[in-house]
């Protein structure tokens, strides 16, 4: 680039976990190298006009390891956050190979770097989450085994499971490597599963027993290294309202102010689009830029304005 030529825009993809596990399948690794070559595919052609972040979901991952860890009971138990980690490296070489043959399709391999990066989040230790944990993780448990559990268990629809806390992020760790990165047009892969969630002690950190929400992070990260436009994919086309119904109506274009009211209303439950919604919000009043959310199959037609709900601020 030319010291003449102005920077691409910066793009950040949120994945979500359809991009790896479509609804359905088994989960196999080559289920999900198959269906990463749908948002790969045009995350690669976006490289030629955009400098790219990619952020992605880890739950059924991580729900599978804390399988394994329930089946091998005399191997040594690894906290959340290791399994997060593990989570991190695993889905950060499938998007990195994937995305690296989809660049050699197009013939612009050589002249783009990737690099997945392992992130650590801050999260506050008196945050609310950790007196009331919520989030259900890994396998459902019979009720009778319940009272013996080592740890909190709540009943979900689909039966007793364990719950960690899900705390808000405030920063992530690798913020300014990641600048960094992005101005030597790196393409960065990182915040995976919302990062691994970690509290300060003194001058260092410790990870805690938490799960942070993907799309927050997202945010996050996109306020703290200056994104242009934030988009996150996920497995319907948009935001829509009477969502299910007869009447549901998808929203091509919605202000902030907007998406709170609507979001009050109740059209965006906080176990699907809920957090989607809020983050990009968070974005957009925090930067005056845009937000999109769309499918998975759409990331480029919605990058380019032709698909998803784009929100914006006042």
């Amino acid at each position: 680039m030319s010291p003449s030529t102005p920077p691409k825009p910066v793009l950040l993809v949120a994945l979500g976990g359809n991009a790896l596990i479509r609804k359905g399948q088994e989960g196999t690794i080559e289920e999900q190298f198959e269906n990463l070559r749908v948002p790969m595919s045009q995350i690669a052609r976006l490289c030629e006009s955009h400098r790219i972040l990619i952020t992605h979901g880890n739950g059924p991952q991580v729900g599978n390891l804390l399988l394994q860890q329930e089946c091998c009971p005399h191997v040594p138990r690894l906290p959340l956050e290791i399994l997060v980690a593990q989570t991190q490296g695993q889905i950060g070489y499938m998007i990195e190979s994937t995305l690296d043959s989809a660049l050699m399709d197009l013939g612009i391999v050589t002249q783009k770097h990737l690099v997945s990066l392992i992130s650590y989040v801050v999260v506050d230790p008196k945050d609310p989450a950790f007196r009331n944990p919520t989030k259900p993780i890994g396998p459902v448990y019979p009720e009778e085994v319940v009272p013996e559990l080592p740890f909190p268990v709540k009943k979900t629809a689909k039966g007793y499971r364990r719950v960690v806390a899900s705390p808000k992020p405030l920063h992530i760790v690798e913020r300014r490597e990641i600048q960094r990165l992005i101005a030597m047009d790196f393409v960065v892969i990182c915040c995976g599963g919302g990062g691994i969630p970690v509290v300060r002690e003194g001058r260092s950190f410790a990870g805690v027993d938490a799960v942070i929400d993907k799309d927050l992070a997202s945010a996050r990260l996109a306020r703290e290294v200056g994104v242009d436009l934030f988009c996150i994919a996920t497995d319907v086309p948009g935001a829509y309202v009477h969502y299910g119904r007869p009447e549901q109506r998808l929203l091509e274009r919605l202000s902030a102010e907007e998406a709170e009211r609507l979001a009050r209303e109740g059209h965006f439950p906080q176990g699907s689009m809920g957090p989607k919604v809020e983050a990009a919000v968070e974005f957009v009043r925090a930067t005056g830029k845009e937000a999109v959310i769309t499918s998975i199959d759409a990331i480029e037609a919605a990058v380019e304005g032709r698909a998803g709900t784009r929100i914006w601020a006042e």
